[in-house]
């Protein structure tokens, strides 16, 4: 795992979880920031039915270290039973990104904002 940037991304039922979930992982300092993309139609597979629907993707910003356990921090607070939870190195960012990144891991979030 990189010691720089990742991105994570999950989809809710709702806003309303899709919020709760982000303001939750803000609070215990998982993330730094939660982009909450509402309006998006899934086409899927799941137990060998085809089913379609509307989420709510949250795109989540956060250090690389933070990932483990985000990741089951998400899980638990999901309303889903299997959440659909992945992550992707996004290390390729410029210095004032990975500063506020590394806010996650010293307590100072505010570093690198304009």
């Amino acid at each position: 795992m990189s010691n720089g940037g990742a991105l994570v991304w999950c989809p809710f039922g709702c806003e309303e979880d899709a919020r709760a979930a982000s303001k939750a992982l803000l609070d215990e300092g998982l993330i730094a920031c939660a982009n909450i993309i509402p309006g998006i139609i899934s086409i899927y597979e799941w137990n060998g039915e085809r089913g379609e629907g509307r989420e709510v993707g949250v795109l989540f910003k956060t250090h690389a270290a933070k990932v483990p356990l985000l990741t089951q921090r998400l899980a638990h607070l999901h309303s889903f039973d299997t959440p659909a939870i992945m992550h992707w190195d996004a290390s390729a960012h410029p210095a004032a990104t990975l500063d506020w990144l590394e806010g996650l891991n010293t307590g100072g979030l505010g570093v690198g904002r304009d």
